[in-house]
């Protein structure tokens, strides 16, 4: 009988994506019994999906820990700018910020896409309307702050599955 690890890794877009023992086998038997895969599987991002300079960040799973989408870095950088002025940076490079969960993705899997230091995220403060969240990326942090201080920020891009 042969062994299937516990997971697969497959580098895509530069990141290291891992497919659980679970999903190899369940897609396994179902091209072997001719049935249609289960619908839990992501659909395959695409290299040619990814613009100039742009990174695959990884999936981002769903409330239900069903694949949601995929995250897309943009290229470029702003550096010192509050977070008003952030947020407009990033949509005309058409981007958004990232979410705090985006930027743990981000930090885990392209963190040398990064200077270590703070950039903003697209999310306000839940307890004070004068800050946004933060995240360090020479510690990994999070952290909300005034508005306006001076961080960079990243833009991203999110792929529907």
């Amino acid at each position: 009988m042969t062994q299937i690890a516990e997971s697969v890794s497959v580098e895509v877009g530069g990141a290291q994506v891992l497919i659980p023992r679970e999903v190899i086998v369940k897609n396994w038997l179902a091209t072997a019994l001719g049935t249609p895969a289960p619908a839990s599987l992501p659909e395959p991002i695409t290299l040619a999906a990814l613009r100039p300079g742009e990174r695959y960040a990884g999936l981002i799973l769903g409330k239900d820990g069903e694949p949601s989408y995929h995250l897309i870095l943009l290229d470029g950088e702003a550096e010192d700018v509050s977070w008003d002025d952030a947020k407009v940076w990033a949509t005309t490079i058409g981007g958004e910020l990232p979410t705090r969960r985006e930027q743990s993705l981000l930090y885990a899997n392209l963190k040398e896409e990064f200077q270590g230091a703070w950039y903003w995220s697209g999310e306000q403060s839940e307890s004070y309307s004068d800050d946004a969240w933060g995240q360090d990326f020479g510690d990994g942090d999070q952290n909300d702050y005034r508005k306006d201080l001076e961080f960079r920020a990243r833009a991203v891009r999110r792929l529907s599955l």
